[in-house]
């Protein structure tokens, strides 16, 4: 699904820039896919079910460089070995900014093998 996001690039932050509302983040939502907001509105999120723990370790290489790339990085989560969860917040703010959008676009046009 291409979106405006997929399009900008993550600006550096090291704090002072402002963090988006609940009402923003929830707009900036709706263009993209299988990302939810978090109940305290400070994050956002998304999980797979990938094929195996191979799959699981190669998306994780593939985020990892993207998101050194953009300069801008998520939280990586393995649980029983292929339930991956991605948690994005800008942790310079302590809350969600337009950099964990841009990222959640990114991420979502990496291939990953889902559980058939």
């Amino acid at each position: 699904m291409e979106n405006a996001w997929q399009h900008k690039k993550c600006r550096p932050c090291e704090g002072g820039i402002p963090a988006f509302t609940r009402d923003q983040a929830e707009r900036a939502l709706a263009d993209l896919s299988g990302w939810t907001l978090r109940e305290d509105g400070r994050a956002i999120q998304k999980a797979w079910l990938v094929r195996d723990f191979a799959e699981a370790i190669r998306f994780f290489q593939a985020v990892g460089e993207l998101a050194e790339a953009e300069d801008h990085h998520p939280d990586l989560h393995l649980e029983k070995y292929r339930q991956v969860t991605i948690v994005l917040r800008t942790h310079a703010v302590g809350e969600l900014s337009e950099n964990d959008f841009i990222l959640a676009a990114k991420i979502d046009e990496i291939p990953v093998a889902l559980k058939g």
